[in-house]
């Protein structure tokens, strides 16, 4: 198959017309148009299909275009490494959770604006399930995720899973109140994240551990309105240790188990080969090697789960 023909369907894949992939990488209509075809004919199946005045890609043409991602990126990367004096360069997209964004993916990029400048980095601030989703689809290329040690994700054989950092997680409460034990909030109202469900099973998890089932109550996204809604007595709240609580919360410590959120950056399969998408895990290493990783993360959490 025609590299450059894999290129254009993969960019049809991606912008859904032929007259944007032309005018994406310099060409005429009737050149991808031509293209596109004739690459139909290597393979033996449609490729695409007519969607009114445009076309869309038949089933066959998506898997290929899937296809197509590996491929370019292993020729691209083939190509590199026999120039040495070849510069990491393209765009990589990334979505992630906040705390990760600020931790981790920004230090990485103002490392990479020196080193290597080709490298332009686009990010989208999402939760696990919704930055999976979009490495899946191809939407992005890099996904920074989390889980927690007491409800681990069952994550797919399909990516390559890269461990960041951990952050300790306690128990969000009126300072006023005195430390106790879990079971005796079990009348108490709950507050657990609305963008995603891994608090929530953490929460019922340690629940059950103490003998009672929690009354969730309202479910919120950003950290400082959760602590709002802790001072003004709405309810309690599983909550970063470290960070900047509001005057009056406080975050008490979680034993048997400790509760502790992880990190991580994924990559679809056989991906990491790419030289933009290698700098930038590179980077992101390096920055969860840095001192004190763990209370940094907390911190940088006081506006997202």
């Amino acid at each position: 198959m025609d590299v450059r023909r894999l290129r254009m369907l993969l960019e049809l894949s991606r912008l859904g017309s032929m007259h944007e992939v032309a005018a994406e990488i310099g060409t005429s209509t009737s050149s991808v148009s031509q293209a596109v075809a004739a690459l139909a004919r290597e393979v033996g199946t449609a490729l695409v299909e007519p969607d009114g005045r445009r076309v869309r890609l038949t089933p066959a043409g998506h898997r290929l275009a899937e296809h197509a991602v590996t491929i370019l990126a292993a020729v691209e990367a083939a190509r590199l490494d026999l120039d040495p004096d070849a510069e990491p360069a393209g765009v990589l997209r990334v979505a992630g959770f906040a705390t990760a964004i600020r931790r981790s993916l920004m230090p990485a990029i103002d490392g990479l604006r020196h080193e290597h400048p080709g490298i332009e980095v686009r990010l989208r601030e999402h939760e696990p399930p919704e930055a999976l989703g979009l490495l899946a689809r191809d939407d992005v290329d890099l996904a920074l995720v989390y889980d927690y040690n007491v409800a681990p994700a069952s994550w797919s054989s399909d990516y390559d899973t890269l461990p960041l950092w951990e952050v300790t997680w306690g128990l969000g409460m009126p300072s006023r109140e005195p430390r106790a034990p879990l079971a005796t909030f079990a009348d108490r109202d709950w507050i657990v994240n609305s963008r995603h469900t891994a608090d929530e099973e953490v929460l019922r998890t340690l629940a059950s551990m103490a003998g009672f089932t929690p009354r969730i109550v309202h479910r919120v996204d950003a950290l400082e309105l959760v602590d709002d809604l802790i001072l003004a007595g709405h309810g309690l709240a599983l909550l970063p240790r470290g960070r900047s609580s509001r005057r009056g919360v406080a975050v008490r410590p979680l034993t048997d188990p400790t509760v502790r959120l992880r990190a991580f950056a994924m990559t679809r399969r056989g991906r990491d080969r790419w030289p933009p998408l290698r700098a930038v895990l590179n980077r992101l290493v390096q920055a969860s090697e840095g001192p004190s990783a763990a209370q940094t993360a907390s911190t940088s959490a006081a506006t997202c789960w």
